[in-house]
């Protein structure tokens, strides 16, 4: 198996890659600004999300964050900054960053799995609207801030959230801006589970760890069909239906599963 393409980093960094085993936890590491992105927040986390996106031996993804909060979406404080030196980069963020983390989180060929130890608002509520299972503390929220600041929503959350809860309290959610407590959050099925704080850890280390344990391509094939097909027609989905089939039919993951299903034993897959 390739070695992981996967750094060490020191704690004081933005964000933080940690590894165990075959499951990659990547953590935004600025608890003091209770996980803002800044420019190079963000351009740490794109980084870190191409990497492990592109190593082999990482099989499932973790994003979380450091201290009481997920993350609140745009530094506010750099965005006044920028806005007030009238710095282009101020919206070509946008296409620059957030675009591109959204389009890791949600395309990657492997699942990905939302940690939330705390409250997620504006683009870090569209970053684990990304993910396939969201797993939050039961004192944590969610926040479509965007109409709060004046501004249209981006990261994905007109797209992800409408297919959650449907187009019509989507709209509610994102024009009048509220932090939805987490019982609500599962009622509505924005998140996965709510968990205790002190079961988060534990609970999301299993759901990872089985996942990683699965077969990887197989899942990626899956929620790339699934994206697909929320975007197009019937017969355009099930051709690429039919093309994911025949990938995953040729995979040795397949192969392995028929011949533990003939022996009656539990298969094991590596993810290939």
């Amino acid at each position: 198996m390739a070695q992981s393409t996967v750094a060490p980093q020191t704690p004081n960094e933005p964000v933080v890659v940690e590894r165990e085993g075959a499951v990659a936890t990547v953590r935004l590491n600025r608890p003091e600004a209770m996980n803002s992105l800044d420019t190079p927040t963000k351009e740490a986390l794109l980084t870190a999300l191409t990497d492990v996106a592109a190593d082999a031996t990482v099989r499932c993804v973790v994003l979380t964050g450091s201290g009481r909060a997920f993350c609140v979406g745009q530094d506010l404080k750099e965005h006044i900054r920028l806005q007030q030196s009238d710095d282009p980069s101020l919206w070509e963020t946008v296409p620059k960053h957030y675009n591109p983390i959204v389009e890791l989180l949600t395309t990657m060929n492997k699942p990905v799995v939302a940690a939330l130890n705390g409250v997620a608002a504006g683009a870090g509520a569209a970053f684990a609207l990304a993910a396939d299972f969201r797993v939050m503390v039961d004192t944590a929220g969610f926040n479509l801030a965007f109409a709060g600041i004046a501004l249209s929503c981006d990261s994905g959350s007109s797209w992800s959230l409408q297919r959650l809860v449907g187009p019509a309290r989507a709209k509610e959610l994102l024009l009048l801006p509220r932090t939805v407590p987490a019982d609500e959050c599962l009622a509505l099925g924005i998140v996965t589970r709510v968990v205790a704080a002190d079961e988060l850890e534990p609970t999301v280390r299993e759901l990872a760890t089985t996942l990683a344990s699965g077969p990887t391509l197989a899942y990626g094939s899956i929620r790339n069909a699934v994206a697909f097909s929320a975007g197009h027609g019937l017969s355009e989905s099930l051709e690429r239906e039919g093309e994911y089939m025949a990938l995953t039919g040729a995979s040795a993951d397949h192969k392995a599963a028929v011949a533990a299903f003939l022996a009656k034993e539990k298969p094991t897959f590596t993810g290939a």
